[in-house]
């Protein structure tokens, strides 16, 4: 039966899911069989398993960084956001309903069997299994229920390593006062604790460590410095994308909107990889430029919301202005639907909103429907002739005569549609810029380029070395790996 150790952090973006990649990598180059597990999840960046379920993004980088195919038992549980109150409850990789926030809160103690029973499965094919937790140990008033943190910790015997992040500022009373609101048992199950995010000479916080270990009377296991490489890795929350726009005159500007809802958002990686192309994140309150020279609308959990989003933004207007100035659009997922006439929601599969206008930019329509697809395919990008490959995770059909004029031919049959004049284009495969030739053939119709060489999968695996190498330099890992149980 494998070891396991959890890593939990003093509150959300500390570095957890980054923290356990480079982990599983550096205990995995030790000849370990280690696997990833999480026991619920809140995110909109999904990927689908082999087993044909969903799990968090996260967790299949966890898994990738092991050197293992990633299954549904990774993440058990997937809370993907759909209002601001509301979540699609997933779980063992389907959709189980939908629940407020408030009724979560008590539907989560039926849960817990269902992690305990997944974690069990992995623990008997590992010899080590490494966790994340989700938000923060210290959320007392959350604890009655709790799966996440501190109430799996327990019922599975797992000790916790507590994470804390330097770059946020408050990182001593962060850790110190998590260490005051913790009681008993949950108290008992942290071995120890870890800095994340440090910038400058680790020296000057030698005092910092000194105090919260005497405080806390936990130990420290190291402080990690900033690694820049990390940005080359797939983040798991939208928050990651709202940087601030940059001058790259020349290149290719590509414009991505970023809904209220966006999701698969990983989609745009590899765009972002090319020297010589601007992924332009389009955050709320900013037009979308008029010098892009493709405008891409994302996925989105929450597609008849985010198309009400778009129009509230004002970002129709940008989209039909780009459009009646000879610009290209691309819709990936819901961005597809939305390019449609018009999405209907007769069942209420994401609210009471029965139908909404789409953009109008393809002759075609879509109904949202319970059952949700999910595959892994591959097939033809036919304006190019190219192979890609991906997945499909969407509830809902598109059907009109643009459909009569596919964009791809997958193994299951015809997907997407081409406008007449064929400047917009939509589809439902996520991950298709992952190809490193169809990428290059893509980005070449827009302006002539030798291509970029760029593997992307290399990038991302070097990545990994790098994080575990980096982990490994800055971190007590042989004492991490004895704190494991």
């Amino acid at each position: 039966m494998a070891k396991s150790i959890m890593f939990q952090g003093t509150g959300s973006d500390v570095g957890k899911s980054l923290i356990v990649a480079g982990l599983c990598r550096a205990f995995s180059r030790r000849g370990l069989k280690v696997l990833p597990f999480k026991p619920q999840n809140m995110s909109n960046n999904a990927a689908v398993t082999a087993d044909g379920g969903e799990i968090g993004r996260a967790q299949w980088l966890q898994a990738l960084a092991c050197g293992v195919a990633p299954t549904v038992h990774m993440n058990p549980v997937l809370l993907k956001p759909q209002s601001d109150q509301g979540a699609q409850v997933v779980v063992h990789g389907r959709v189980a309903g939908s629940c407020m926030a408030r009724e979560y809160q008590g539907a989560r103690k039926n849960l817990l069997g269902a992690v305990l029973h997944s974690f069990a499965i992995l623990k008997a094919e590992a010899d080590l299994v490494i966790v994340e937790g989700a938000g923060s140990p210290a959320e007392v008033n959350l604890r009655r229920h709790d799966i996440a943190n501190m109430g799996f910790a327990v019922a599975a015997n797992c000790p916790v390593v507590l994470i804390g992040d330097i770059d946020r500022g408050g990182v001593i009373a962060s850790i110190v006062g998590t260490e005051t609101l913790l009681e008993g048992e949950d108290r008992e199950m942290i071995a120890g604790f870890l800095i994340n995010k440090f910038r400058g000479d680790i020296s000057l916080f030698d005092d910092g460590l000194k105090i919260i270990e005497n405080i806390s009377g936990w130990r420290s296991f190291g402080v990690v410095p900033f690694l820049p490489v990390v940005a080359k890795l797939p983040a798991e929350d939208a928050v990651a994308l709202s940087v601030a726009p940059e001058d790259r005159a020349g290149q290719i500007h590509i414009a991505v909107p970023m809904l209220s809802r966006i999701a698969n958002f990983d989609d745009f990686d590899p765009l972002k990889a090319e020297e010589d192309v601007f992924l332009d994140m389009v955050v709320p309150g900013r037009v979308i430029p008029g010098s892009a020279d493709l405008i891409i609308i994302p996925g989105t959990k929450s597609t008849i919301a985010d198309m009400l989003f778009m129009r509230a933004q004002g970002w129709d207007i940008d989209i039909l202005s780009h459009y009646r100035q000879g610009g290209r659009i691309l819709g990936i997922c819901g961005g597809y639907q939305m390019l449609g006439r018009k999405l209907f929601d007769q069942a209420g599969v994401e609210g009471s909103v029965k139908s909404v206008d789409g953009l109008g930019l393809l002759a075609v329509e879509t109904r949202l429907a319970a059952a949700k697809r999910l595959e892994q395919v591959a097939g033809i990008y036919r304006p190019l002739n190219k192979p890609v490959s991906g997945y499909e995770m969407h509830m809902g059909r598109t059907e009109g005569a643009a459909c009569a004029r596919p964009l791809l031919d997958l193994a299951h049959g015809p997907d997407g549609a081409i406008s007449a004049d064929g400047r917009v284009m939509g589809c439902y495969l996520h991950g298709l810029f992952a190809d490193d030739d169809f990428r290059s053939a893509f980005l070449g119709d827009f302006h002539q380029r030798p291509g970029s060489g760029i593997n992307y999968d290399g990038e991302v695996q070097r990545a990994l070395d790098q994080l575990a190498d980096h982990l490994e330099s800055h971190l007590d890992l042989e004492a991490i790996l004895a704190a494991a149980r």
